[in-house]
């Protein structure tokens, strides 16, 4: 490991460390039993099975959305649609397992496919603007999340209600789930799309020309446009392909055992944890998996604390800004790193000069 990706590495370390000493801290003064609230939300997910599952039926939607922004982001693309693309997802996942009757096996693929171009036409739209009228793409993908989110809830309403439930959709066909893995929880074959779709999105990104040219543009758009890369190319695939994983993400929680109807009539927020996740991940889909079951784990435990102390599941949100905060302020243990990188140059100068 090179001195660059060990200094990440400590830093990543010890942002999360001096986060979880903050919260231990809030929690001693804001409890009457700290020690109780701490273990609960250190060793509370490993006491159940139930608990455990949580955590791991948690993380899936967080690493499909996560890995979409990562390529997003990688572009240099801040396109915050990923929230709106999820929802959508899950809601043509809904239409297309209601309306077309197919037989297991083909009815969840067609489903998924259905609701991942769903998520990408969703994020094109502030590709387009940027690159017809150089609209900032941030500004108009935050204000597209709330259209999908009431285009999804008409859609509901109007479409696909259960009058029965008065804001739910008819039960999902069970030809169109994804099946369980384990009986007694709700963990099911979707961890494997997940996983799949970060390995596939870290070969995109760092073992392809497109990839290449991604991150190129990502790291100086000037010097991309000098050596002959398209940015509109780079602008609509790295938004297109965010849009279509976290639309596949909403397609694959909607059917998994965890929902038997669609009722997402409000945000679910897994878009914005897609940017914590790529913060934590440093931009690479590789890492999102980790980065995602450190988050679940998390909250999981921080849910377990809630229930069985007196002290409320938000000291999770501080846990989350203060890792952030660290991780993203460039002078934190910047000396360190002059350290290392100094090292690793004096090194090197030895060598050669034995050579």
């Amino acid at each position: 490991m090179n001195s660059a990706k060990r200094f990440e590495a400590i830093r990543m370390i010890f942002a999360i460390l001096i986060a979880l000493l903050i919260s231990f801290v809030i929690i001693f003064f804001v409890s009457d039993e700290p020690m109780n609230a701490i273990v609960q939300l250190v060793t509370g997910p490993f006491k159940s099975k139930r608990n455990l599952a949580n955590v791991f039926e948690s993380m899936i939607p967080l690493i499909s959305t996560g890995t979409g922004v990562c390529i997003m982001v990688s572009a240099n693309q801040i396109n915050l649609a990923g929230e709106g693309a999820f929802h959508v997802g899950g809601l043509v996942a809904a239409v297309a397992a209601l309306k077309i009757a197919l037989p297991a096996g083909v009815s969840p693929v067609v489903c998924l496919l259905l609701s991942a171009v769903a998520g990408a036409v969703l994020t094109a739209i502030p590709a387009v603007m940027k690159i017809k009228t150089e609209a900032s793409e941030l500004v108009s993908s935050l204000m597209l999340n709330y259209v999908a989110l009431w285009f999804s809830t008409f859609i509901l309403m109007q479409f696909i209600c259960d009058p029965a439930t008065g804001s739910a959709s008819y039960s999902i066909p069970d030809a169109a789930s994804l099946p369980s893995l384990m009986r007694g929880t709700r963990i099911h074959s979707g961890i494997f799309i997940a996983i799949l779709v970060a390995v596939l999105g870290y070969l995109f990104l760092y073992k392809t020309k497109v990839g290449y040219q991604l991150r190129i543009v990502g790291e100086n758009e000037e010097y991309a446009k000098y050596s002959g890369i398209s940015i509109i190319k780079v602008i609509l695939v790295s938004q297109l392909l965010g849009g279509f994983i976290a639309g596949l993400g909403g397609g694959v929680e909607l059917l998994s055992p965890i929902y038997d109807r669609f009722t997402w009539t409000a945000s679910l927020g897994y878009g914005w944890d897609a940017i914590i996740i790529c913060t934590l991940a440093k931009k690479n889909p590789l890492y999102t998996p980790f980065a995602a079951l450190f988050l679940a784990y998390l909250r999981t435990g921080a849910s377990i604390m809630s229930r069985a102390t007196d002290v409320s599941f938000e000291i999770v949100q501080i846990t989350q800004a203060v890792i952030i905060l660290f991780v993203v302020a460039e002078q934190f243990l910047s000396r360190y790193k002059h350290k290392l990188i100094a090292k690793e140059a004096k090194e090197a100068l030895k060598e050669e000069e034995a050579a």
